[in-house]
């Protein structure tokens, strides 16, 4: 069939070169923001006098049908017309004759696709924030359950201090809770309208972009055309920001398949969660955990190929952009499915507290807590340090918890210390001896998980 772009050519396309620069089997996931960008351009040519009335009324109904077809499956995707833009506009010829080829006017497929993109990113942008959310409520929903539990924390992956288990939840909370940040941030500068920047230069139509921007719900326009039809920054940044929240969610499963094997046992997967092995019958693997970890790599791989793919290009349009969807709906549609099983998990797994009562108590989690005690008895740090060092040296030796060392053996080493000393060992006293902001200490837990509630809208 004649390309809309054919003019120039005395030869027909090649079907290889037609199958080698194809982007409908990917691109096709644009259709409704062409459709919306598309009503809205033929709306705004209405409005400065270059389609009557009764013209933009047609389009309008007719784009309208189109987008009601595929959303039924019903509109066939074709290899010569290359791309979602091309099959509406040949949807919109084949209904309405010369009117459909009028659609296209002060417009390039170059900022056509640029207005498709923004308005899909910005789409992507508030479903990725709301799973983020429903996660971060999973968490805190688990500090009501888990109130009190005491569980070790790692510093190096080896136990370090004592914290509540809802402390820890709320960590997780802090990490997504950024990311939403950096999304809601980068939300604000792909929410711009390169509509009306045409191929390169603009226009000598009379258009109104600031119409269009308005009608498609951008804060405003691009104000470089060169730059708002080749811009993909914006892909970039959105790439950057589900790679980091790919990476919360693989060390969040890092935790978590390390506390539910056997070897730690701190927490137990519901068999729904898990799957067996082919061969060895008692096999509970966490592999919907080790798939989140492992599909990290994919998101950061995609947010990859964008920068390589921008690196070298020349300012304005090159067809290496055409690259940049599939990266991109790869990456979103990696952490929705990553961020929508952790929410279920986490809502799922239950904590062995019997054993992480007995895991807090060895270790030596209160060996700072102890060390302190010493700080506020006038001790310089550094050798509080030391005694404290020499103290659980001889628990070692001995095969006991500091909680257990004599009364006289701490005055062997610190000198004049009453039965004081035992309030701040054992992994409960640690927890309450807490006193800064954000610290593990019960009142301060208690106080961030209102702030947590408060943020997400919880009662």
């Amino acid at each position: 069939m004649e390309k809309r772009w054919g003019g120039v050519f005395r030869e027909k396309t090649a079907p290889s070169v037609e199958q080698f620069t194809e982007s409908i089997s990917f691109d096709w996931r644009l259709y409704r923001q062409d459709i919306a960008a598309s009503i809205a351009h033929a709306q705004m040519l209405g409005a400065v006098g270059l389609l009557s009335a009764e013209e933009v009324e047609k389009l309008t109904k007719a784009l309208e049908d189109i987008g009601l077809m595929i959303d039924r499956g019903e509109l066939p995707f074709r290899q010569e017309l290359e791309d979602i833009h091309m099959h509406v506009e040949q949807a919109l010829v084949d209904r309405l004759g010369e009117l459909g080829k009028k659609l296209h006017t002060a417009r390039s497929r170059n900022d056509q696709v640029a207005t498709d993109l923004r308005l899909w990113v910005r789409e992507a942008i508030d479903q990725i924030d709301k799973k983020i959310e429903a996660l971060q409520r999973a968490f805190v929903a688990r500090c009501d359950q888990d109130e009190g539990v005491i569980v070790p924390a790692y510093t190096h992956l080896r136990r370090a201090q004592p914290v509540l288990a809802a402390h820890m939840w709320l960590a997780y909370c802090e990490r997504f809770g950024r990311d939403r940040e950096r999304l809601a941030d980068c939300r604000r500068r792909v929410n711009l309208s390169p509509l009306g920047a045409a191929a390169i230069a603009g226009t000598s139509l009379p258009i109104d972009r600031d119409q269009t921007a308005r009608a498609l719900g951008f804060a405003g326009i691009l104000e470089n055309s060169i730059d708002a039809s080749c811009d993909r920054d914006f892909i970039a940044e959105f790439l950057f920001c589900l790679a980091l929240t790919a990476i919360h969610l693989s060390g969040w499963a890092e935790d978590w398949i390390l506390w539910s094997s056997t070897e730690f046992g701190f927490l137990s997967l519901p068999d729904a969660y898990c799957t067996g092995s082919s061969i060895m019958p008692q096999k509970r693997n966490p592999d919907v955990l080790e798939l989140v970890r492992g599909k990290c790599a994919r998101v950061i791989g995609d947010l990859q190929t964008i920068l390589v793919l921008l690196k070298g290009l020349p300012l304005g349009y090159n067809r290496d952009l055409q690259e940049d969807k599939v990266p991109l709906f790869d990456a979103f549609d990696t952490v929705s499915a990553c961020l929508e099983i952790a929410a279920e998990v986490v809502s799922a797994a239950r904590l062995d507290r019997n054993i992480l009562q007995q895991a807090v108590e060895v270790g030596f989690l209160d060996a700072t807590t102890l060390m302190e005690f010493l700080i506020r008895r006038g001790i310089p740090q550094r050798d509080a340090h030391h005694v404290v060092g020499r103290l659980v040296r001889r628990a070692i030796e001995s095969g006991r918890r500091l909680a257990e060392i004599s009364l006289e053996e701490f005055r062997q080493e610190i000198g004049d210390v009453g039965p004081e000393v035992f309030s701040c060992l054992g992994a409960r006293n640690a927890v309450q001896a807490m006193q800064s902001a954000g610290s593990t200490h019960p009142e301060q837990v208690a106080l961030q998980v209102r702030r947590w509630k408060e943020r997400l809208g919880i009662k």
